[in-house]
């Protein structure tokens, strides 16, 4: 039995309940994990609570080395983590190893712009003043992870919350929880308390959301499980941090490159299997160059290997049967709607273990048919044609997501369209999917709320406070009491420049 990872040290879970951890590749259970009870719960929001005390007065110098170190000890142990990584989700062990890498550039980063980002001078309205802005700590953060990237979105959001002064409480998806408790006795040399990982299911996780003992809650996942963490953190009027994922367009012009344009767009669409939150569903593909793009799309995807993740493979299985079975559900809707499945459309016949899928691809000769409001969380990926721009961009911002969208064109002008036309946190230029650690990471309309990565993914974890001084101490006459009657009509127009 695994064991949470509360005040710094591995413990045992009192709770009798267990969660089993399924090889999606082989559908074995290789692990149980606790489910935690609400004994459990309190003990690690006491324990986050007690050394965020002490953490929150931590210079950030210290912060970052510490926070280095972590980064440090990731890449140190990459082998190991990715192929346990791979164990449990299914992925491809490059792309696992590619999680680590990507994991440890976050921490490196973040806890430097930390150092950089603790609060503002704002010009004083008279002198002898001054204004300080200060960004402080929120508290104890709560963390809730899904299962297509456990540990690089940890990394986005802890090392985040860790360099603004916060505590950590971390509960991993049910499906994916093994690496993440690696990360606990991983981290030892933090300070005992601030880095603690619990894992539950709904019961466990609604009573972190609403513990009075917590006072930020980070979440990525769907929109519905997003709505009830808004609900139960609305007593308290918690601080959130809201990821919600998205059904993302991808535009393909007649002036793009049609090679590097189909390339990118089956990467895309079956990265990590498709269960990806800003991985492309709904292609927009102008009518000139359709017919050409979909035999490049095509062949690129039938050319794909399926199978093994821990061989030389391009796509894995999903990470759970009932994901495989909405791709059923959803092929069958676009079918009623006369739609065409150019490739795949199943499981593999040579895989009869395992929750696999073939990359597919769907094409539809009306775009609206192309369900804008369902995130399709798999390798589906519908196509159609469209006229021009201009109706690529309606199409695209017609849905209540708004988390990337993508282009491909060759026309300056064109790009710079898409870049303030398309309703989107991101917009993808030519190389679609790629993140930066200095820029900021989010959704705009039901994609979410806050944002992650660069100096904004900082002041998401963090209150921010006024500081006004008077270090002069003069008398405020204009202000104090006693009051004088104003004589309205001889004040000064406020407007008026002053003679200097």
């Amino acid at each position: 039995m695994e064991q949470l990872f509360v005040g710094g040290e591995q413990v045992a879970s009192r709770s009798s309940e267990t969660i089993p951890v399924e090889n999606p590749a082989t559908e074995e259970i290789i692990a149980e994990v606790p489910d935690a009870s609400a004994e459990d719960i309190d003990r690690v929001v006491e324990a986050a609570r007690r050394a965020q005390r002490s953490w929150g007065k931590v210079d950030g110098l210290t912060r970052a080395e510490l926070l280095a170190e972590c980064a440090d000890r990731l890449l140190r142990e990459a082998p190991d983590l990715a192929r346990l990584l791979t164990r449990e989700q299914g992925k491809p062990l490059k792309e696992s190893v590619d999680e680590i890498e990507w994991s440890v550039t976050a921490f490196r980063h973040l806890g430097e712009v930390a150092r950089a980002s603790g609060g503002r001078v704002v010009a004083p309205t008279k002198s002898g003043q001054m204004n300080l802005v200060l960004e402080e700590p929120v508290g104890t953060v709560v963390h809730i992870f899904p299962s297509n990237y456990p540990i690089v979105l940890l990394a986005w959001q802890c090392a985040a919350a860790l360099a603004a002064g916060n505590a950590c409480i971390v509960k991993p998806s049910e499906l994916t929880p093994l690496t993440t408790l690696q990360l606990g006795p991983l981290f030892d040399h933090l300070p005992a308390g601030i880095f603690n990982i619990v894992t539950a299911t709904g019961a466990g996780s609604a009573q972190l959301v609403g513990h009075e003992g917590t006072d930020m809650i980070a979440f990525t996942g769907s929109v519905a499980t997003g709505r009830r963490i808004m609900e139960g953190a609305a007593p308290r009027i918690k601080k959130l941090l809201l990821e919600l994922g998205g059904n993302n367009p991808y535009i393909v012009l007649a002036d793009s490159k049609l090679d590097p344009a189909s390339r990118g767009a089956v990467f895309s669409a079956f990265l990590n299997a498709g269960q990806v939150c800003t991985a492309a569903s709904r292609f927009y593909v102008e009518e000139s160059v359709f017919d050409e793009f979909m035999e490049h799309a095509v062949s690129q995807t039938e050319a794909l290997r399926i199978g093994d993740p821990m061989e030389d493979v391009d796509v894995g299985p999903m990470v759970a049967r009932p994901l495989t079975e909405n791709i059923d559900r959803a092929l069958e809707e676009f079918a009623d709607k006369g739609a065409h499945v150019r490739t795949g459309g199943g499981r593999p016949d040579n895989l009869p273990k395992g929750h696999f899928y073939q990359p597919t691809i769907v094409e539809l000769t009306d775009p609206r048919q192309q369900q804008p409001e369902e995130e399709i969380f798999g390798p589906l990926a519908t196509f159609t044609p469209v006229r021009d721009l201009d109706e690529a961009i309606e199409l695209a911002n017609d849905t209540h997501y708004g988390l990337g969208a993508s282009i491909y064109t060759s026309s300056l002008e064109t790009a710079m369209r898409a870049a303030t036309e398309l309703q989107a946190g991101t917009v993808w230029i030519n190389d679609p999917l790629k993140d930066n650690d200095a820029a900021p990471f989010g959704g705009q309309k039901m994609s979410g709320m806050g944002r992650e990565l660069g100096s904004e993914g900082v002041s998401a974890f963090t209150e921010t406070k006024h500081v006004h001084i008077d270090f002069a101490q003069q008398p405020q006459q204009e202000w104090w009491f006693p009051y004088e009657r104003p004589e309205l009509q001889d004040r000064p127009n406020l407007y008026e420049r002053p003679n200097l």
